[in-house]
């Protein structure tokens, strides 16, 4: 019996060594039956030469225009759908796959008809022990939050189970769900996205799975990550949008403001947090075009 065809999609904004690294990783896989799309994002660093230098068998997607995480990587599911693809794996350039890796989630995927949506064990690339993510849920109140988060592993999430959410740097989806719930939302631009895009397969009656057994090793948000305000606008307004869009109970509403006026009051009166300025105002920001409906990349 054939293999799945997986597509494997990577977005790469000047990442020529990390996305390189990443491509040698996937040259020692055990999975024989994927193809590998490369989309570029306007990369001043050499990278798009480099990798067609040295992989030349990847498919390469210069981008026109800069449409975010979810934007961006909808170009390189839709083309992956295009040419057959059965699954779509959606990887950060700045992970290293275990070679069992690929083998491992795809054989998860496809022992249900039922399973939709598939997500390894991530690790810190700079703690190759220490468990970034074993899959995510989301608390009482839609909280995000990621299982074993700087947990070292010993072992504690042995079997393959259910999740509410998979971490976006590494995502396997079946191609029906895609077809049936619809690609990343690009409303969302960048941060909650996976999630959100998780908890519409499951609201459509898919199962979502953590695969220990499958490894990668992801060298963004180690321990000491500080994000900038950025992170905290998109967060903040994008948290707000999914609550919307999934029609959240009113407790979790009133938390979810709760929450936020509470941070934006002490970010603004305690004179303690006075260097959080920038994020206090991407805050407000982020609840003002919520409120306004503004959507997409933000706008300074």
């Amino acid at each position: 019996m054939a293999q799945p065809l997986v597509f494997i999609v990577i977005l790469n904004t000047n990442r020529r060594a990390d996305t390189c690294a990443l491509l040698a990783s996937l040259v020692k896989t055990t999975y024989g039956n994927y193809r590998v799309l490369i989309l570029d994002n306007a990369s001043t660093d050499g990278s798009v030469q480099a990798i067609r230098t040295s992989f030349p068998d990847v498919q390469l997607h210069e981008l026109e225009r800069n449409l975010g995480y979810a934007g961006n990587n909808n170009v390189g599911i839709g083309e992956a759908l295009a040419q057959g693809a059965d699954w779509v794996f959606v990887l950060n350039e700045d992970t290293i796959l275990d070679p069992e890796c690929l083998s491992e989630l795809v054989a998860a995927g496809e022992s249900s008809s039922s399973i939709g949506i598939v997500g390894p064990m991530v690790y810190h690339h700079d703690e190759p022990a220490v468990i970034q993510s074993a899959g995510g849920r989301l608390g009482r109140y839609w909280q995000s939050e990621h299982i074993g988060q700087n947990e070292v592993d010993h072992g504690q999430y042995p079997a393959t189970r259910e999740v509410d959410w998979i971490s976006g740097c590494a995502i396997l989806v079946r191609r029906d769900v895609i077809e049936q719930v619809g690609m990343l939302d690009e409303r969302f631009f960048y941060y909650w996205e996976e999630t959100e895009w998780c908890l519409r397969a499951k609201e459509s009656g898919w199962r979502i799975v953590h695969v220990p057994a499958a490894r990668i090793w992801h060298k963004g948000v180690q321990r000491n990550y500080q994000p900038g305000p950025n992170v905290t606008y998109y967060a903040t307004r994008n948290r707000l949008m999914m609550l919307a869009r999934h029609h959240a109970p009113l407790v979790v509403w009133l938390v979810a403001w709760q929450q936020t006026l509470r941070t934006l009051a002490s970010w603004t009166i305690r004179p303690k947090w006075r260097a959080m300025k920038d994020h206090r105002d991407a805050m407000w920001q982020g609840v003002w075009d919520f409120v306004h409906g503004r959507q997409g990349m933000r706008t300074v």
